[in-house]
């Protein structure tokens, strides 16, 4: 690092400010925790001096030690150059106001599910939750958080990814739940015959495939088939919603993020009454369908799944124009 940069960041301000300026030079692409170049650098400095997100206004007049100055300039430079998202950098994302163990074998948690856990579900939850299933854990954030939530529950947590398997069991580890949170290989219920829970969550890859491409290069870091869910996008929810009354107890709900899919799945399900849940905090396309509801609408969902085929098959040995 230069001797007029060194002179230039004495304090925390000075390098979130430098920070955030070279992010927005930069033109990067925020969404994976923090939505400006502000924040993002409020983010980097925070991890580099061990404090939760977002630096008290006391602490920004502190001096920063040579060593702290030399590790945000790596990581800023880093930043930049990689177009990689921010927690790959530091190894560490925070969810739902906890800190978890990320890596690139699993998506970075910025699900909007964190508001809705934290608030125990209420006012939909049943009475008594004794059983979770989180589907596509990936870091298992969710799975975890849920069981800091409901301190009584059991937690399955599934995903087809070993590698998001391990890091989802380090960070059970971590928050003190691994006897209550059971990490499994599952393409989503394959593995749970017979296994019934009051609360359903997911959140599952929900991208249309022929938007991948389009995104901004710090997703491409993600791993793909966490994000992308066939032509529509639909292809992981839909199949999410059609087993899942044979999962749920009675009384049990399901809560699941479709995000921006949210017109696609509706058109395909004209008459099932989705609650699509306000979000406080923003956020959106985060569902809610009671055990009664799912059973009673299985066909409709039935039904989507052989159009999505359908169409899935219209589409082979086509060319591009």
């Amino acid at each position: 690092m230069d001797e007029a940069l060194e002179s230039t960041l004495v304090t925390l301000r000075d390098a979130v400010r430098w920070a955030a300026s070279r992010f927005s030079a930069a033109g990067l692409a925020f969404g994976h925790g923090t939505d400006n170049a502000l924040d993002e650098a409020y983010a980097l400095v925070s991890h580099v001096v061990s404090l939760a997100p977002g630096v008290p206004e006391p602490y920004l007049d502190a001096r920063l030690h040579p060593q702290e100055r030399r590790r945000i300039v790596e990581l800023v430079d880093r930043r930049i150059a990689s177009r990689k998202p921010l927690p790959y950098l530091t190894g560490e994302a925070w969810f739902a106001g906890l800190p978890f163990h990320v890596d690139e074998r699993v998506l970075v948690p910025r699900s909007p599910i964190a508001e809705l856990i934290e608030r125990r579900f209420e006012p939909w939850a049943p009475p008594t939750v004794g059983r979770i299933l989180d589907i596509g854990t990936g870091c298992g954030c969710i799975a975890v958080t849920c069981a800091l939530a409901f301190p009584r529950a059991r937690v399955d947590a599934v995903d087809v990814d070993e590698g998001a398997l391990a890091l989802a069991r380090r960070n059970a580890a971590r928050h003190g739940v691994a006897e209550r949170v059971e990490v499994l290989r599952s393409d989503l219920y394959a593995a749970l015959a017979g296994r019934r829970y009051d609360i359903i969550v997911s959140n599952p890859p929900y991208v249309p495939e022929g938007e991948l491409a389009k995104l901004p290069a710090e997703y491409g870091h993600e791993p793909r088939h966490a994000l992308a869910s066939g032509p529509e996008g639909l292809d992981h929810p839909l199949r999410i919603l059609h087993g899942a009354a044979a999962h749920l107890g009675e009384g049990g709900i399901l809560v699941m993020e479709v995000g921006a899919t949210r017109p696609a799945l509706e058109a395909h399900l004209p008459g099932v009454p989705v609650l699509w849940v306000d979000l406080e905090r923003g956020g959106e396309g985060v569902l809610l369908l009671t055990a009664e509801a799912l059973t009673r609408y299985h066909a409709h969902f039935e039904a989507a799944l052989a159009e999505i085929a359908a169409a899935d098959r219209g589409g082979e040995g086509r060319t591009a124009p």
